[in-house]
């Protein structure tokens, strides 16, 4: 089979298409002939050195999240069928057309949803629902501020905490991101750019502050957290795009009784019903309507340096997803 192996790590031109062997599904897992993979952050993080932490060894195949039809099944798996349409996220090798993947850790892709969306939501959509549930019972009315609400995640999570019925502040950069993030949900628009997000956060709640704050940027977002923060409100850091937050001691938390919280998809699907709650979740909001995976970015697998590059210049406002022939 075909595949884009790393076998060294650097910049995008590492990512190569070669012929790799055909790998055999073990015990208890599934190969999956792949439709289209999923690019994320994590994929370059991994790409430039970092993928101890991910189980990735050189050489690998790359990629976390991806959709595809059940190709062969290892002994001791039930209730799937060879041609059976599934997506997944967290396991390495999604850039090849063969992939070996737990039976546990896939999810059934509806007959009415594509592969390209199949690949778009597993990720980024089980994360936006273990943000906005697992760590405050949110109420009717409450603020909800999005750091960097016009990209993938933050678009996702203005229309989720938009349908819960939040007031949903999102910080971009531009004119142009502002009105994508609007449309997505957002009631405020902070242009972080311009001032700082903190204060004017307090400004527009009169001064209670956001009682729940979303933070993928950290190191320039995280001071700024701490201060406009609701009385008892909480804050999930999920990301560190900007690099990772300061130093932090308990006395920092307590003059608002403030709650922070941190982790990983993986950390919030343990369990096979853990991972099909969530993806339930995510697949009734596609199903309603108001849940968009539709990717912004299709590149052809074999093109997976370019899309690498879009991702690291920061020009994409979607998902970027690759596309098997």
């Amino acid at each position: 089979m075909q595949a884009i192996l790393v076998e060294e790590y650097g910049g995008p031109e590492k990512l190569v298409w070669k012929e790799v062997r055909t790998p055999e599904p073990g015990p208890n897992q599934v190969r999956v002939s792949m439709r289209t993979a999923g690019v994320n952050f994590s994929d370059v993080y991994i790409r430039r050195g970092g993928g101890a932490s991910y189980g990735a060894q050189l050489p690998f195949v790359a990629g976390r999240e991806g959709s595809g039809v059940v190709d062969a099944l290892g002994e001791g798996v039930t209730g799937l069928k060879i041609g059976d349409r599934v997506s997944y996220t967290g396991v390495m090798g999604s850039y090849g057309e063969m992939n070996i993947v737990p039976a546990e850790a896939l999810i059934p892709l509806p007959e009415e949803l594509s592969f390209e969306v199949g690949a778009s939501f597993p990720l980024q959509g089980m994360t936006a629902h273990y943000l906005l549930h697992e760590f405050r019972q949110l109420k009717v009315g409450e603020t909800v501020l999005i750091h960097a609400a016009a990209g993938g995640m933050g678009l996702l999570l203005c229309a989720w905490a938009k349908q819960m019925g939040m007031r949903v502040i999102g910080t971009v950069s531009s004119d142009e991101k502002a009105e994508r993030a609007r449309q997505a949900g957002a009631d405020e628009i902070i242009f972080y750019t311009r001032e700082d997000f903190a204060p004017a956060v307090l400004k527009l709640t009169s001064g209670e502050g956001a009682h729940l704050i979303i933070d993928g940027v950290g190191k320039t977002t995280f001071k700024g957290d701490l201060q406009c923060a609701a009385i008892r409100g909480n804050i999930a850091v999920f990301g560190s795009a900007s690099g990772p937050a300061g130093s932090l001691t308990p006395a920092d938390l307590m003059p608002r009784g403030l709650s922070l919280h941190s982790g990983t998809l993986a950390l919030f699907t343990r369990s096979r019903d853990e991972l099909l709650m969530r993806a339930n979740a995510v697949l009734k909001g596609l199903n309603e309507g108001w849940l968009d995976f539709t990717p912004a970015h299709v590149f052809p697998i074999q093109e997976a340096a370019k899309a690498h590059e879009l991702m690291e210049s920061r020009g994409s406002t979607g998902k970027i997803i690759l596309k098997f022939e």
